[in-house]
């Protein structure tokens, strides 16, 4: 189970303040499970791990097998959960380099759809040039802007390359089940597909294909994933107590808020976590972000981070709190050496592991942290593995529908994303937004 350390946050609640609000936790989370609250159509994800190799999961496997022995890269078309999800698992598992070096039967995974620049389409077409590639497109409906712009063009690369004919065989389409632009144009030209269950929306559908399908072609064993994500199912859902790290994280951060806190800052010391930072940024930011309610979610990378935004975090504003994620330190560890000179002045470091260092920064920054006047909670994860990050999704998901509903909005629909639609279509001239 996740450990969640609160004890960094004292000096500015109170454990009284924390019983104040169990009632609200406990009824935040039972509105969550039982189906009671706004929102309750997208509850889909609550149920999806399981411990059986479903037929789709075999299908996945199926399809991620036959993409790693032709292709030298995949494409993962989408944007927001639609490529946040499988790219946070892959860059967390493998590295924020993993693509370096890969080729055929261990491909290089790059994302498409997820912007409008010139210089990174340009960038994209360069990377393939001369590599053999297939393309998983993610849309419920096949028409959100920056990836049907950039599936047609990624269509017509596969057409020009392979024929019309062989082009279908490297298209993977990620879908509704029953409507929309893309589950057309998948049925029409014969694409494989996989399911999005409508009751999981995008920034939840990471345990669905749209983060399976990446992962196993990533080589991620996406059995264990969801293993781990059952087994955070059974028993964050079972306790109903501050016992449970979701009650702890859900009910300290909406406190903190209360108290003026008014960004989060989500931290890591390692560097592949970036990516799964900007998952729980806009987890919490859609979710959250609404009714003139919410905290600002921001992530950040330590220890590079605490030379950019250390300053502004230790004497700026107090309207900050962080979550510190740590991780149990790899198998293979790394012994810093001596020198005769010294001119470095590290030899008092000599024959110590690079973890102890890390930790020693990580204690440290906390300290001068909570020195400053910043509550700082801590995510101990344990080792990392796959099933390690099964229950991590799960575990935020749920502490994200619990903390929504502790504040009072509906978690899972996100209004406000479609008002720069309107505007950037009636620019653009789109029929019917003319006005």
């Amino acid at each position: 189970m996740i450990k969640v350390d609160i004890s960094n946050v004292w000096g500015q609640l109170s454990l009284p303040d924390l019983l104040a609000v169990e009632g609200e936790v406990a009824a935040a989370h039972r509105t969550l499970t039982d189906g009671s609250g706004e929102g309750s159509d997208f509850l889909g994800w609550l149920s999806l791990p399981t411990r059986e190799v479903t037929d789709e999961m075999q299908r996945i496997l199926a399809a991620a097998a036959r993409i790693r022995a032709t292709s030298d890269a995949l494409v993962v078309v989408g944007i927001g959960g639609s490529y946040l999800g499988p790219r946070a698992a892959i860059e967390l598992m493998q590295g924020a380099n993993h693509n370096i070096g890969k080729g055929k039967g261990d491909p290089q995974i790059f994302y498409a759809g997820n912007t409008l620049s010139t210089r990174g389409w340009n960038e994209l077409c360069r990377l393939l040039d001369g590599k053999d590639f297939s393309v998983a497109v993610i849309s419920k409906s096949g028409t959100t802007t920056e990836p049907a712009i950039a599936f047609r063009a990624l269509r017509w690369m596969l057409e020009r390359k392979y024929g019309t004919e062989k082009a279908k065989k490297r298209i993977y389409a990620i879908t509704d089940p029953v409507k929309g632009a893309l589950k057309q144009m998948a049925a029409e030209e014969g694409w494989e597909t996989f399911v999005i269950p409508p009751a999981a929306g995008g920034r939840f559908s990471v345990l669905t294909p749209v983060g399976l399908l990446p992962m196993a072609v990533a080589g991620i064993d996406i059995t264990k994933v969801m293993a781990g994500a059952c087994d955070a199912k059974e028993s964050y859902n079972s306790l109903r107590s501050f016992e449970n790290p979701v009650w702890l994280y859900a009910g300290v951060r909406n406190l903190l808020y209360r108290n003026g806190k008014e960004i989060e800052l989500f931290e890591s010391f390692e560097p592949g976590f970036k990516m799964f930072g900007g998952w729980w940024q806009q987890l919490f930011g859609e979710s959250e972000g609404k009714d003139g309610k919410g905290l600002f979610p921001v992530t950040a990378e330590f220890t590079p981070d605490l030379h950019s935004l250390g300053q502004m975090i230790q004497q700026g504003q107090r309207n900050i709190f962080e979550t510190m994620v740590r991780f149990a330190p790899p198998a293979q560890r790394s012994v810093i050496g001596s020198d005769a000179k010294n001119l470095d002045g590290l030899n008092y470091l000599a024959g110590k592991t690079l973890d102890f260092v890390d930790e020693q920064a990580f204690l440290g920054t906390v300290a001068a942290h909570v020195d400053g006047g910043v509550p700082v909670i801590t995510m101990d994860m344990g080792e990392l593995n796959e099933e390690k990050l099964g229950e991590m999704f799960y575990f935020l998901e749920l502490c994200c529908g619990v903390s929504a509903y502790i504040l009072g909005v509906n978690p899972f629909n996100q209004p406000g994303v479609e008002f720069y639609k309107r505007n950037m279509f009636r620019l653009l001239g789109k029929p019917g937004y003319e006005k």
